[in-house]
């Protein structure tokens, strides 16, 4: 079954490029109105281009429908406005792929406080930004597909980029009370982990890696993950033609006695504690005190 986006608005940021752009003209290519936004600035940050009305060119010359937006994901006032302006136009919006971001990477020793906040603002507060100029509508839609641009390194931690990393593990903690809050309102909520090579990468990755880590082998995940019948609250990882899941994940918790609640007790019982054996995925934060509480109530009934 072909998936189609008829009669769907989409707003993609940071579209005038890589993996935004690929987003841009897939989404379009399957029927959406799109939105492309992009202050058209170089990966630190600095600097402005037309790369929006380029990728609107190009939508259109393929007979789609589509309008630029140069809008900072970093004022909120810029993204209400941008919302305001597709509604305006076309009647809703549906579809919010927060993609925006830059990189400003060094060690945390060297990296100065300013560099940590922008990166933080761009990416974090950018995306909640353009989430609530959003979030109102959608709820009076009850529709909505947001999709959050996480990262490896929020996953798992990259050297040099504290910033980036503590920005991304952020975006998957929104995503997980976002889903929970827009669930009554059809709205699904999830966070997309890609692996591309974009101008963010442009010295970083080979030619030949460039080639195989194109934007267009992650689009695949991203629309999937926007569309009808999403999931919602999954994390997806996707590029060079693969695609998995990740999770965050807890186990069964470890029940110290009164005597043994002490840090040596927590010591001697470390292995049992950090023993994975028995994981499991919370489905909200709540699941984690009842895991703790029906521990007890296990101990206290003997």
């Amino acid at each position: 079954m072909t998936i189609s986006f008829q009669d769907r608005v989409a707003i993609v940021t940071g579209a005038g490029g890589g993996l935004g752009r690929a987003y841009a003209l897939e989404l379009a290519r399957r029927g959406a109105k799109v939105v492309v936004n992009d202050l058209g600035a170089s990966r630190d940050g600095t600097g402005h281009s037309d790369a929006a009305l380029k990728v609107v060119e190009e939508i259109e010359a393929a007979g789609g429908t589509a309008m630029s937006n140069g809008g900072s994901v970093s004022e909120y006032e810029q993204m209400a406005e941008m919302v305001a302006k597709a509604k305006e136009a076309w009647g809703g919006v549906h579809i919010l792929i927060n993609n925006a971001g830059i990189l400003r990477d060094k060690s945390f020793a060297k990296m100065e406080p300013a560099d940590f906040e922008l990166v933080v603002k761009v990416h974090l507060v950018g995306s909640a930004f353009a989430t609530k100029a959003c979030w109102d509508l959608m709820r009076e839609q009850n529709y909505g597909r947001i999709l959050m641009t996480a990262s490896s390194t929020g996953l798992f931690g990259n050297f040099g980029q504290a910033n980036y990393g503590a920005a991304k593990a952020g975006l998957m903690g929104l995503t997980k009370t976002l889903y929970l809050e827009g669930a009554k309102n059809n709205i699904k909520v999830n966070t997309l982990v890609p692996v591309a090579a974009t101008r963010m990468t442009a010295d970083i990755l080979p030619e030949e890696a460039f080639k195989l880590f194109a934007p267009e082998n992650v689009a695949p995940a991203a629309l999937f993950l926007v569309s009808e019948d999403a999931p919602s609250n999954a994390i997806v990882g996707a590029g060079a033609g693969a695609y998995h899941g990740a999770w965050v994940s807890m186990n069964e918790p470890t029940f110290l006695a009164p005597a043994d609640r002490t840090v040596e007790g927590v010591a001697a019982a470390w292995s049992k504690i950090a023993d994975r054996s028995s994981d499991f995925v919370p489905a909200s934060g709540s699941e984690q005190s009842g895991a703790i509480v029906a521990l007890i109530q296990k101990a206290m009934a003997g």
